[in-house]
């Protein structure tokens, strides 16, 4: 592959994205593209808000969503790296309150679920969003999301069913904010402070929090959602319904974020570079490793699970918080292998790719279930671009 340097060397990605605003997909986007240690592109495209026809900047901060995930996955393995939890450990062993789930058949599931499938989505939970499914109209009943904190939002869930016996399937799953209940137990810490104290501070993620100060709300992306009538229309109030100006009840491990392109590549480096960037040791190596492994069995790759654009799949599975190419060609991709990557409800995307050395960030604002694929997209333009 050839050496980029240049930054107008990704002609293939940045017209991939402006032709999907000009096609009305997308109000606005910020990229970043970092290889062998150096930003090799980067470019901010479109509107950071339509009515006022605002261009989105560098520093635009973006609802993150899902990509909070794998920081709560790091937060997890700083304290792996303390010895404090292992994947093998019964959830109820940090979170007692897990001694008392059944299973869907109202019995007590044939091994109780462990820290490793918490991380992996395979521990038999559910999100509660799905009024519709059982497990689901049993987290509703129970409140789980109209819970005062992280320790009451675990005392309402455990109160449910699991979906399914642990460990014999992947489920999108509560799992992430459970991991942050299992944080504030480990370290007598609030999940906000943990975070802020050993990652974001000690990364200089500078924009990063669970909330946008009030003199920074100027800078926050608008959010919307395509209108098959109106085209991109405002959907501020579609998950959570959360004002972002407000310190949440509950500081959410699976999707609460907020951040910029820059703060999360700083993150994504800090991953690619094995737990450590500019000299700053967030995890150990093998932590990096450990997190960033597939986890899933071939089994499991071959069941047809996913969620949204990440559908598992063989040649695709799942780490710590977030998916892992074991075979890019066979699932059908041409990034490198061991890819690890995760988007958000929102739009956003990252991949982190050891075998190219590279790293590659964008940040849009759009949230239905017929936003493009922008992530797999670009990773096609991306690899377009670095086959010049």
């Amino acid at each position: 592959m050839s050496r980029l340097s240049s930054p107008a060397a990704f002609p293939a990605l940045d017209a991939g994205i402006t032709g999907l605003i000009a096609a009305g997909e997308l109000a606005g986007a910020s990229l970043l593209v970092i290889r062998d240690g150096q930003v090799v592109h980067r470019a901010v495209h479109g509107l950071k808000d339509i009515a006022s026809r605002q261009p989105p900047a560098q520093d635009t901060i973006y609802r993150i969503y899902s990509m909070t995930k794998p920081v709560t996955a790091v937060a997890m393995m700083i304290l792996w790296d303390r010895g404090l939890w292992s994947p093998e450990d019964p959830i109820s062993r940090h979170l007692p309150e897990f001694a008392r789930v059944i299973g869907p058949d109202g019995k007590a599931p044939s091994s109780p679920p462990n820290m490793g499938q918490l991380m992996t989505h395979t521990a038999g939970l559910s999100y509660g969003f799905d009024a519709n499914d059982t497990t689901d109209a049993a987290y509703i009943a129970e409140g789980v999301w109209q819970a005062e904190g992280l320790a009451d939002m675990v005392a309402r869930l455990t109160k449910a069913p699991l979906a399914y016996e642990p460990g014999t399937r992947w489920r999108y799953a509560i799992s992430m904010d459970v991991q942050g209940a299992v944080i504030e137990r480990l370290t007598g810490r609030s999940l906000p402070d943990f975070m802020h104290e050993e990652i974001f501070a000690r990364l200089r993620m500078i924009d990063t929090d669970f909330y946008v100060p009030a003199e920074q709300l100027g800078r926050l992306a608008t959010l919307y959602r395509h209108s098959r009538s109106r085209g991109l229309v405002e959907a501020e109030a579609m998950l959570f319904g959360r004002d972002p100006g407000r310190i949440p009840k509950i500081a959410s491990g699976g999707g609460g974020l907020f951040s910029t392109v820059d703060d999360y590549a700083r993150f994504a480096q800090m991953l690619l570079g094995q737990g450590e960037l500019e000299g700053v040791r967030i995890i150990s190596a093998e932590a990096a490793s450990l997190m960033c492994a597939n986890h899933l069995s071939d089994e499991i790759m071959a069941g047809g699970y996913g969620v949204g654009h990440q559908q598992i799949r063989p040649g695709f599975g799942h780490g710590f918080n977030g998916a892992v190419f074991t075979d890019p060609a066979r699932a059908g991709s041409n990034v490198g292998r061991g890819t690890y990557q995760w988007d958000g409800a929102a739009g956003t995307w990252f991949w982190v790719d050891p075998e190219n050395d590279l790293i590659c960030v964008g940040m849009i604002q759009r949230m239905d279930d017929r936003s493009p694929p922008c992530q797999r997209l670009a990773q096609a333009w991306v690899a377009d671009d670095l086959r010049r």
